[in-house]
C-alpha cells in the first residue's frame, strides 16, 4: 500500500498529506479500541513515567502484570487461572507447545490445515500447506493434521498427543467458524486420550466476535488458552492461559523452563489493562458486534460478491480470484478505505475494524467498496 502515515485517531489513520482513511483491519486486529485510544495512551504515558523495564522472570512484583492477569482471569472460567505473558501471538504459541509437552511427556501434535499460529519455527511447523514454510524446512516433527470441522479427523487425536491447536475462528482460511458438536467432539477426544486443547483467540479474542472470547459461544473451555493482537491495545503483548497445576511444571526440572526478557513488559502490560478494563467497563462495545455484523451483512451485496463469511466484526468478503482483490484494494485506498486480504485466501477481502466503528461508519466503508467493485 505504500501509505506513510503521520497520525491515528480513533478509526482513521491519516498520511503525511493529510488525507484520512478508514481502517478496516485494524492492524489485522490489533487496535479494538481503534488508534490513540485515550485511556490506553494515558495509561501507557504514566506507566512510561513511572518505570519501564525492570526484570519480568517473576523476580520482582509488577503492578501492570498483576492487574491484568488478575482482570483477565476473572472473565474466564475458573480453571483459567495462571497467566504468562510474552511478547506476541507467536510466542504464546512457542510457550504452550513447550507447556504441552513438559505437563503430559508427549512430543506429538495435531493441528489444522490452512491455520496460522505465527512465524517462529515451532509456530510454523503447525502449518499445513507448507507454501510458507517448505523453504525453511526441516521443522519439528510429529505433527499432524486434521480438516477444521471433519469429525473424520478426531481419530488422529491418541495417547501420543500433547495438545490439539485449533483456532477458535479459522483467520487466514478467510474467517471459517467451528460447527458447536465438532468443537465439543474434539474437547471430549482430547479427555479421552489425555491430551491437552490448545485455543488460539490471537485474532478471536478480546470481543472480536462477539463476546470477549470466542471460545464462550461453543460451549467448549481449552486447557490452554492463547490471546495477543487486540490484547495489547497497541502495543506488543501475548499470554498463554491455562490452569495452575499444568504451569506449574514450567517451574522445576529444569528451574525456570520458560522464561523471556521483555514478555509482560509493564507498559505493554498497562495498555492491555486499560484495554481489557474498558470492554469491561464499556459492555456496548462488545454488545453491539453482532448488530454492526449484521449491518454489513445487509449492505455488502454486490454482482461481484460471491460470499460473505462472519464472526462478529470480522469478515471474509469473496470476490472472484486474486486480480479482483487486488483491484477492489487499490480502489477502495484511493478513496479513503483500508482493506486487506488473507494469508491462505486470496480470493476474499479482510474486514476487521476497531470495536468502535459507528453505523454511519460502516454504511460509508460499504459504499465505498460497492463503489470500487463497480
Amino acid at each position: 500500500m505504500a501509505l506513510e502515515i503521520a497520525g491515528g485517531e480513533g478509526v482513521y489513520l491519516i498520511d503525511t498529506a493529510g488525507k484520512r482513511y478508514l481502517d478496516l483491519i485494524a492492524g489485522i486486529g490489533v487496535s479494538a479500541l481503534g488508534h490513540n485510544h485515550p485511556a490506553v495512551v494515558e495509561a501507557v504515558q504514566r506507566q512510561a513515567a513511572t518505570y519501564m523495564h525492570t526484570l519480568v522472570y517473576g523476580e520482582f512484583i509488577l503492578s501492570p502484570q498483576v492487574e491484568l492477569a488478575t482482570l483477565l482471569c476473572a472473565q474466564l472460567p475458573p480453571e483459567l487461572d495462571n497467566v504468562y505473558f510474552t511478547n506476541s501471538g507467536t510466542e504464546a504459541t512457542e510457550g504452550a507447545m513447550k507447556l504441552a509437552k513438559r505437563y503430559t511427556g508427549r512430543a506429538e501434535f495435531v493441528a489444522a490445515t490452512h491455520a496460522y499460529h505465527g512465524s517462529t519455527q515451532g509456530a510454523a511447523s503447525l502449518m499445513w500447506p507448507k507454501d510458507f514454510t517448505q523453504a525453511f524446512h526441516p521443522l519439528l516433527p510429529g505433527i499432524t493434521h486434521l480438516e477444521f470441522n471433519d469429525d473424520a479427523g478426531l481419530d488422529r487425536i491418541t495417547e501420543h498427543t500433547a495438545a490439539v491447536i485449533l483456532e477458535t475462528v479459522q483467520a487466514e482460511w478467510g474467517l471459517r467458524t467451528p460447527r458447536p458438536e465438532w468443537l465439543q467432539a474434539v474437547r471430549r477426544r482430547c479427555d479421552e486420550t489425555g491430551a491437552l486443547l490448545i485455543l488460539d483467540e490471537i485474532q478471536a479474542g478480546m470481543g472480536r466476535t462477539g463476546t470477549l472470547f470466542a471460545f464462550e459461544q461453543y460451549g467448549v473451555v481449552p486447557d490452554i488458552l492463547l490471546l495477543a493482537k487486540g490484547f495489547g491495545g497497541g502495543m506488543p503483548l501475548g499470554a498463554f492461559v491455562a490452569r495452575r497445576e499444568v504451569m506449574q511444571t514450567l517451574t522445576a526440572n529444569p528451574v525456570l523452563g520458560h522464561i523471556t526478557t521483555f514478555g509482560g513488559h509493564p507498559v505493554s502490560c498497562a495498555a492491555g489493562l486499560a484495554t481489557l478494563r474498558t470492554l469491561v467497563e464499556r459492555p456496548e462495545l462488545i454488545a453491539s458486534v453482532k448488530e454492526k455484523e449484521a449491518l454489513f451483512r445487509r449492505r455488502l451485496v454486490h454482482p461481484r460478491i460471491r460470499d460473505v463469511r462472519s464472526a462478529g466484526l470480522w469478515m471474509a468478503v469473496e470476490l472472484a480470484d486474486f486480480s479482483e482483490i487486488q483491484w477492489t484494494i487499490a480502489g477502495c485506498l484511493e478513496r479513503g478505505l483500508v482493506t486487506d486480504w488473507f494469508l491462505f485466501n486470496e480470493r476474499s477481502l479482510r474486514i476487521a475494524p476497531p470495536l468502535t466503528i459507528s453505523e454511519e461508519e460502516i454504511e460509508w466503508a460499504c459504499g465505498v467498496i460497492l463503489e470500487a467493485l463497480g
